[in-house]
């Protein structure tokens, strides 16, 4: 016994003095040769490790960098960077980029003099401008409070991401009422929208406001779309429903309108888009109770798509075809009716539109509308079956393949 846990003992010596981040490679694509494009990234169910998988070559790269939870967010303006975020506890995350195989682990939010008391950082997004490379994110505060508990601040952050500046460096923010989330650049980089919260007096019931004047003796917490240009101006408020809650703000790629999900009660979900211009009207997609799980657009703007349960008549959630015009609970179209495909969510259009990546009950599945292969289990086709666990994302219109990237 006593020389098994010897054993353990120098193995864990070995682990901690060898520390640091380590990558593995699929046997079909080792790591000297260059991914080619496009690349579709996502995370492990056990969130263990990342992996890039090329649909040119049909052969996939697992990037791990140690024993904390992994998360992948996207890629940098010229896709030969990863952003991902790594920890141990929700109170401790931070977010880091690397290259493609593995290498110079970057981490995003650098001080000058660190931030006392417990923080983290989450959804990190690299803006597509290319000229301005910022990676926002929602900065995170845990304050201890009487409770044994914390209390939280969230406000949205950025950092200077340029090549020049070390993809990284001191955070600066765009919001400071403390409870704002979801931060989303628009394709161009130019604009940002984020939710953010604020508390009502509650009245008689979910769909009503309080009485003028009456006692205050509870409060509800509902949250409105704002929207701020990249350098911190014109910043406003994009959305203003007097009750209900607004969620899953997405841009369409042309930049003109920014679909999202409203609920008038929880669990109560409609889908909405409105113009990305001021003054915008926002105009109601559908009406019927349903319970929405994502939402993206198409590539070309067309429509979006959205992972609803209940909705006309289906239990489990699919995928439905958003249009932006009529009423979707007679007009929605079911994207995938493929009865090996069960419990979808998670749709991810590639930016020419050829292929739909998405999630069938932990599986990650692709769709190729060129007719070429119809639909894939990408998971079953890597090492150990790993499923995706989170939203796969995409690498750039503009990436060409690593090959290209050279030292980034």
């Amino acid at each position: 016994m006593w020389r098994l846990m010897l054993r353990i003992f120098f193995l864990l010596i070995i682990t901690v003095l060898l520390g640091g981040f380590t990558t593995a490679a699929a046997p079909s694509a080792p790591d000297d040769v260059p991914l080619g494009t496009p690349i579709l990234a996502f995370d492990t169910a056990a969130q263990d490790a990342i992996w890039l998988y090329d649909l040119q070559n049909r052969t996939a790269r697992q990037l791990s960098f140690g024993d904390e939870q992994h998360r992948v967010w996207g890629f940098s303006p010229d896709g030969c960077r990863v952003l991902f975020t790594l920890g141990r506890s929700p109170t401790h995350i931070r977010a880091y980029s690397a290259r493609l195989n593995g290498d110079d682990v970057r981490e995003v939010a650098r001080f000058a003099s660190p931030p006392s008391g417990v923080w983290s950082i989450w959804e990190p997004q690299w803006s597509p401008d290319a000229a301005n490379p910022r990676i926002a994110f929602t900065f995170i505060r845990y304050t201890p409070n009487n409770s044994d508990g914390f209390d939280t601040d969230h406000r949205i952050a950025w950092v200077d991401a340029s090549a020049a500046n070390g993809y990284g460096g001191e955070p600066a923010f765009y919001s400071v009422t403390g409870d704002e989330h979801t931060a989303r650049w628009s394709f161009d980089g130019a604009r940002l929208i984020y939710v953010s919260y604020e508390e009502r007096p509650a009245g008689a019931d979910p769909f009503s406001t309080a009485v003028p004047n009456s006692p205050v003796t509870s409060t509800l917490r509902e949250a409105d779309i704002w929207m701020v240009d990249a350098d911190g101006s014109n910043k406003r408020r994009v959305t203003d429903f007097p009750v209900g809650s607004v969620s899953m703000p997405r841009w369409s790629p042309d930049g003109d309108l920014i679909g999202f999900v409203y609920s008038p009660s929880p669990n109560n979900d409609q889908i909405w888009m409105i113009g990305s211009a001021a003054g915008s009207i926002p105009t109601q997609l559908s009406y019927a109770t349903a319970l929405a799980l994502d939402l993206s657009w198409f590539s070309d703007s067309t429509a979006m798509v959205a992972s609803l349960r209940d909705f006309r008549g289906a239990a489990e959630n699919r995928l439905w075809r958003i249009p932006l015009v009529g009423i979707a609970d007679n007009e929605a179209e079911e994207i995938l009716s493929d009865p090996a495909s069960s419990y979808l969510d998670y749709p991810r259009y590639s930016s020419d539109g050829r292929f739909l990546a998405f999630r069938s009950a932990y599986a990650l599945g692709l769709m190729d509308f060129s007719g070429a292969s119809g639909i894939e289990n990408i998971s079953g086709l890597l090492p150990d079956t790993f499923d995706g666990n989170t939203p796969p994302v995409w690498s750039p219109s503009v990436f060409t393949g690593e090959s290209s990237c050279g030292g980034q």
